[in-house]
């Protein structure tokens, strides 16, 4: 009895000694590669709390994200210059928004991406030259933490802001925001190598809808919707239809590479093929970017874009009676050679 008491005397004790030095939990630093050192001061809150605290932090970790900002500019001019030319300006304003989640099992990789550019040459109006906003997200699950193949679904939207003309005509809006707007929804594997910028994505599935919600465009069939009917005269006796829907085959491809110090490779990849109408004609978007590095705030760059879909169809006049008449579809091909200011935070 008295070595039980004994005993107990020596446990309290230690507890009361204990809590008049404010106990400490030891818990180690935490580093993980790319993620910023965490080491959660917990104190001597209650366990739920502090397990709570310590979950919340440690999840964040698993979380990388990257902001983007960049203006890109270029200029112009000649004063008694005898071999002639035109004044000009342009500018570009670019930005993209990224968040990746990766932990064990599961990856999650969500980006935002907008641009806009104008140009204005001497004698002419303000001309846009580049428009987009789009939103990329993909969520993989893998059976082990070995494999680099992941089972995912990914989405893929893009539209742009402002009206697009055919100049010289700015009377007549050949496209508009969400005319078109393009969703891709596909389930299909990813393979994604850890230690590489390398992404390819394949899927079997994917349903790809095509939205033209200015009225006009999509009673002229514009984008590949179904046009409006008209009677003898000319009268619209059923509107056209405001979105297009198809499945097929979907694959994706992204890999950045650095080519020298300070010069940075990019390349972005989709290719579809719609199961039920026209199988084998293939719609491509192909991007590719050159990044030159000056310093931290300052670089150039040199891109390329091929584009070609077989729902869009050309529209020119050309006979010259301000009617458009309706053409195939062309290979569409856009270059861009600028210097700015880039900041990423």
């Amino acid at each position: 009895m008295r070595k039980a008491l004994l005993l107990f005397i020596l446990i309290l004790t230690s507890h009361i000694g204990l809590a008049q030095r404010g106990y400490q939990n030891p818990i180690p630093e935490i580093k993980t590669e790319g993620v910023r050192k965490f080491k959660p001061d917990l104190g001597i809150l209650p366990f739920d709390e502090q397990w709570l605290r310590f979950s919340v932090a440690i999840d964040t970790m698993w979380w990388t994200k990257k902001n983007n900002f960049g203006i890109d500019l270029s200029q112009v001019s000649f004063v008694n210059w005898n071999a002639g030319g035109n004044n000009a300006i342009s500018g570009l304003v670019k930005g993209a928004i990224t968040r990746n989640y990766l932990r064990k099992l599961v990856s999650w990789d969500n980006e935002i991406e907008a641009r806009y550019g104008l140009s204005k040459q001497q004698e002419t109006e303000v001309r846009k030259t580049d428009d987009l906003v789009r939103l990329k997200s993909t969520f993989g699950y893998r059976k082990d933490s070995v494999s680099s193949w992941y089972y995912s679904v990914k989405l893929d939207f893009r539209t742009q802001f402002t009206d697009g003309f055919k100049y010289p005509d700015t009377s007549t809006p050949i496209s508009r925001f969400m005319a078109p707007g393009y969703l891709f929804l596909g389930v299909g594997a990813e393979y994604a190598p850890k230690k590489k910028k390398f992404k390819l994505f394949l899927s079997p599935l994917t349903q790809k809808s095509t939205f033209v919600l200015d009225q006009d465009l999509a009673d002229a069939g514009s984008f590949g919707v179904e046009k409006a009917v008209l009677d003898a005269d000319g009268n619209v006796v059923q509107r056209g239809k405001n979105s297009r829907n198809e499945l097929g085959i979907l694959i994706t491809h992204n890999w950045e590479f650095p080519i020298y110090e300070n010069m940075n490779f990019k390349t972005n990849s989709t290719f579809y093929s719609d199961y039920l109408n026209k199988f084998g004609n293939i719609d491509i978007d192909w991007e590719v970017l050159i990044d030159f590095k000056v310093n931290e705030y300052v670089n150039a760059s040199l891109g390329t874009q091929v584009l070609y879909d077989d729902d869009v169809k050309f529209r020119d006049d050309l006979d010259g009676d301000g009617t458009l008449e309706t053409l195939g579809p062309r290979v569409q091909f856009r270059q861009v050679l600028g210097i700015g200011f880039n900041y990423n935070f």
